[in-house]
Parts: C-alpha cells; structure tokens; sequence
C-alpha cells in the first residue's frame, strides 16, 4: 500500500512539473514561476494533492538540484577566471551581505523588534535565492552578461555566509536576551543541535577550523588527484551510466563531506566543479548531469510553492505585505548602490537589484536555527517565512521586466558604439541566417541559395555590403554580435545561424549570444585555422568547419586521381583522412596548453592516422 501511494504521490509531482513548464511557456514568465504557481496549487492550501510533510520531504531531498546546479555552475568557471571575479565575490557580495544585515535590522527595530531579534532579522533576510536566480536568468539568456557575472558573486559569497551567520545567530540570542553568561552554553547548544557537525563539538575552535580547512583541501586533491584519473578510467569502459554513476557519486560525496564539516554542500560542490573546469570530460560530465539538475530544481520550486503558507498570510496581510515590501525595497536600494560602485550601467544595477531583492532559500534554515535559539518570538517567525516565500516567487517576474529593460538598454549602448552607419537588417522569414559574407560565405551562402532554400545574410564590413548589393546579391547590413540585431534578423524562427567571420572572437561572441537566447537554433561555424577550432570546441560548439581543410583535400583527391587512382578510391581515402583528422582535433585540443603533451599527441596521431590511411586505404596498383 505504501508502494503504491509514494507512485501516486510520484505521478503527481512529475504531471505537476510537466504542467509547470507548459504554463511558464504558455505564459512567457518562464518554468520557475510556473513551478511556483503549479506547487501552490496542488499543497495543502491549493487542491491538497500533497500534505505538507511530503512536500516538506520532497523539498529536502530536491535541495540536491541546487547542489547540482552550483557543479555544473564551476565546471564553467576555471579557476584563472574565478581569480578575475574576486573583487565584485569579496567587495560586492561581501558589502552587501554585511550592510544588508544591520539596514533590515534598523528597520526590524523601527517596527518595534529590540536589538537583537532585529539583527537576527536582517540575517535571516540577507541572502537571496540561489537557484531561483541563476535558473531565471538562465532562462532569459542573462547569466553571461555583466549584471548576471555581478549577481553571481554576490550569491556565491551568500553561500559562504550562511556558515557564519548561523553560528552568529546564538550569540546575537545570548546578548540580545542579556544572557551573556549563558553565551558558551548557547553556541555549544546551537552546534549540537545542527546534527551533521555535533561530532566536532568536542574539538576545539581551532581544530574544527582546521577540519574544516582539511575538508575543503581535501575536496580539491580528490577531485583533481582522485577523479580525473576515475573518469578516464570509466569512460574507457564505454558504459554511459558507468560515467553518470561516477559523476552523481562525486556530487554526493563532496556534499556530504562538506555538510559534516558544517559547510553548504553547494559550496563544496561549487569548488569540486572549478577543480574539473579544465578537464577533458567537463562537457561529459555536463551533459550526464544536466537532466537530474532541472529535474531536482524543479521538484524544489514545487516544494518551495507548497510552502507557501497562505493561512497565515491571510490572517497577517498587512503585516506580511510590509515584511515583504520593507525586504526587497531596502535589499533593492542596497544592490543598486553597491552595483554602480562597482562600475555597472543604470540598467545593470537595476537588474541586479531586481534578481537578489527577496529573501532566499537559507532563510528557512536560519528562522529554524533561531527558533531553536529563542531569537526570535513565535509570531515573527511564519511572518518571516512567509515574507521570503513570497518575495522569492516575485524575482522570476522582477527578472523578467528589469532583463527586458536591460537588454533594450544593451541595444542601445551597441547602436551608439557604431554611429557610422545605421543597420538595415530586417526579418525576411529566411530557415538560415549567415553572418559575414566574405569569400568563406559567399560560397556557402550561393549553395544553400542554390537549393532553393532562403537566407538572411549579415555583414558588418559596409564596403562589402555596398559591393554584394551592387552585383545583385540580398544583404544587410549589421552585427549580428547584438542581439536586437540577431532578432531582427529572424533567429527565433530560423533553422540554421552560419557564422563565418575569419575573427575568432567575433564568431565565439555571436555564437554565445545565440546559444542563450535562441537554444534551438542549430550553429555552424567557421575556424580559420586549428588553433581556432580548439577555441570553438573549448567553448562547447561541435559543427566547426576549418576553412582550408576542404580546398587541400579537394587537391589532394584531384592529384591522387592524376597519379592513377580511381575516383572513388581517390574519394574513399580523402573521407578516411577527414574522419581521422576530426577525431585528432577532438583529442588533442585537450593537450593543447601543455607543450610537451601537446607535442607527443600530435606525434601519436599523426602516426595513427598514417598507419590507417596506408592500412585501408587502396594503392594505385590495385
């Protein structure tokens, strides 16, 4: 019986994520708050589908979403750019955790809380939504821009906070309450009470610090020294779950490892996930994870909607309003200066305000640990929680308008960069857009126009423009690096974005800004040379196209047929040696930093691919 109400209850959470992502499409306010109105809807104070203690248990058990989120999040970042992010992690996010704090707390004290029940306020209502955040603007294409770099850090320096504010809550407890005698008992009370670390209660402060050290060093030997040599391992195995397996299982054991040190489980995936950043099964491991983590964080914005206690909103309206308002207008205000400070547009500090305004999902964990420590009294408690609920639930739509507004904003500061020549570029409805029409494109743009298949075609050189329009040939003139200008030109319902610009930066920006915005569309893009290629397979793309590879091997058939051959062994052997000079690239793009490596795997492949071309591939006697 058991059995079969945990399929039902199972059923009705996977049907409730499937409506959630219908609605938040239907809608265009995105899958997270659809997760957030479909988990309302279906709780205890919806259709009551779900009690609260399963909703409760599910919660717990998805949180490992944001766990996967935070890994996959370093695979991105290799450590020398986590280096370049230091000043806004330390100096932004920093600032704003530490002046948040003592502002909500001096408006707690002007709505009559005492001293240090406020302070515990401001605590509880510092930190923001991790995985309500990076998944929003995920969803708008935003994570990668300058406001989505700065909330980042912000988020990732809130996850290192929460450690020490839960340990500072018991103390501010202890002296708010005039108990300063009882502060020793507090904290050690406090520690036992967090079950994973009560084991260190017995050590003393400096041995639970360096534990803690030694987890975290730990973790990076592991990851770096342990896991690199498994994975390849695994992969040479050719089992695909073998590979999923080893990657859940470094997830899984890097969080318990840091939650019984004290640590986020988050954190310490975060850092494992940097550690990985540079190795070569990052897009493996990405590719393997990807379906659990949208899965787990969709499970947990349900829960987080069940939670949603609107009983006591509606008993405490105007209260919970004032919370609520107070919260994401004072945050707002703090994120908008700190942004600015830190360099950041209008439009950018607008964004990054909008995204870190509300409370976060820590703050259930704080408002249990100052319960527990009698910081708080028994009515402000579900005030809070309910504050935080709904201010979480408003960030995908604060997400939604202020990224509009910084994306029109970004529009704009592109147009005036480039004053000389107003872009013409217009939606023709054409299946391909292709960018630059040099003498790269212009080949592949005459053929596919050639199928009866129409294009929309950028170019950014207006002589060059100038000259196609006078032989006849349809195009614009634009960069299609902009995105306002890659709408224009029709990418949402376009099949195919060819790139084919000989600038290598050029073609990796415009392709990085389809990716996020335009997921569906299929990019083609060319390399000017292998070094080129390395840079485009780094950045995750697989459809590269070197733009001498196939003049050389056209020659070569052509020689190897004058020499004698026949033609179709000529072709035979030409399609041999691209098929292994693809896989060489593939292989040896992950030794390129490391000269001697790098060097030996070319020797190594250049041996295999001649070994296999004089094997199999015909003579001219035969």
């Amino acid at each position: 019986m058991a059995f079969e109400t945990g399929f039902i209850s199972a059923a009705i959470f996977l049907a409730a994520a499937l409506a959630a992502i219908l609605f938040g499409k239907w809608s265009g306010l995105g899958a997270v708050l659809g997760y957030l109105v479909i988990g309302a809807a279906i709780g205890p104070w919806g259709l009551e589908l779900i009690g609260g203690h399963e909703g409760e248990e599910v919660t717990h058990f998805a949180e490992f979403g944001v766990v996967l989120m935070l890994f996959l999040i370093g695979l991105e970042l290799r450590p020398k750019m986590l280096w370049k992010m230091r000043k806004p992690l330390l100096g932004l996010g920093g600032l704003q955790v530490l002046i948040s704090v003592f502002a909500i707390g001096g408006v707690a004290m002007l709505f009559g809380l005492p001293w240090g029940q406020a302070l515990v306020v401001g605590m509880v209502l510092a930190p923001s939504s991790t995985a309500i955040v990076l998944q929003s603007l995920n969803e708008r294409g935003l994570r990668r821009t300058d406001a989505g770099r700065d909330a980042f850090s912000v988020l990732l320096f809130q996850d290192v906070a929460v450690i020490p504010l839960i340990a500072l809550i018991p103390i501010v407890a202890a002296f708010g309450s005039g108990a300063e005698a009882d502060l020793v008992e507090s904290v050690t009370k406090a520690a036992e009470q967090s079950g994973n670390v009560s084991w260190m209660v017995k050590f003393p402060p400096a041995v639970r610090g360096l534990i803690t050290m030694g987890a975290v060093v730990g973790v990076i030997g592991v990851s770096w020294l342990v896991m690199r040599p498994l994975f390849r391992a695994v992969a040479g195995s050719k089992q695909r779950e073998a590979f999923t397996a080893a990657a859940l299982l470094l997830v899984i054991g890097v969080a318990l490892v840091m939650s019984r040190v004290g640590l986020s489980a988050a954190l310490g995936a975060f850092v494992a996930g940097v550690v990985l950043a540079s190795s070569e099964y990052r897009h493996e491991l990405e590719a393997d994870l990807e379906p659990f983590k949208g899965l787990l964080l969709g499970l947990f914005f349900i829960g987080v909607g069940m939670g949603i206690d609107f009983g006591h909103i509606r008993e405490n309206l105007v209260a919970v309003l004032a919370v609520t308002g107070a919260l994401m207008v004072v945050k707002g205000i703090i994120l908008y200066g700190l942004a600015r400070a830190n360099g950041g547009g209008n439009s950018s500090a607008l964004l990054v305000a909008a995204s870190l305004a509300a409370g976060g999902e820590f703050a259930f964990v704080l408002v249990k640990v100052a319960e527990k420590s009698e910081a708080l009294s028994g009515e402000t408690a579900p005030t809070l929680i309910a504050a935080v609920a709904l201010s979480m639930a408003a960030t995908p739509l604060m997400i939604l308008g202020f990224g509009k507004l910084y994306q029109g904003s970004e529009a704009k500061k592109n147009i005036s960069d480039t004053p000389e020549r107003e872009s013409d570029v217009e939606d023709v409805e054409a299946p391909v857009i292709i960018c630059g029409f040099g003498r790269f494109g212009h080949a592949v743009g005459r053929l596919v126009r050639g199928q009866g298949f129409d294009c929309s075609v950028l170019d950014r050189d207006g002589e060059q423009v100038d000259l196609l329009r006078d032989l006849g040939i349809p195009i614009h003139y634009g960069d299609a690096a902009r995105p306002d200008l890659l709408a224009a030109a029709g990418a949402e319902h376009a099949k195919a974005l060819l790139i084919c610009l000989k600038d290598r930066d050029a073609c990796l920006k415009i392709a990085a800004t389809a990716r996020d915005l335009y997921p569906n569309l299929e990019i083609f893009l060319r390399a000017h040379g292998r070094a080129d290629a390395y840079e485009m397979l780094e950045a995750g793309e697989e459809k590269i196209y070197r733009d001498t590879l196939d003049s050389s091997l056209r020659m070569g058939a052509d020689v190897l047929e004058h020499l004698g051959m026949q033609k179709s062994a000529a072709e035979k052997a030409t399609a041999l040696y691209r098929k292994g000079d693809e896989e060489a690239l593939r292989e040896m793009r992950h030794h390129r930093h490391d000269k001697k490596r790098h060097i030996s795997a070319g020797r190594e492949s250049i041996k295999a691919l001649d070994d296999l071309m004089r094997r199999e591939s015909p003579c001219v006697d035969e």
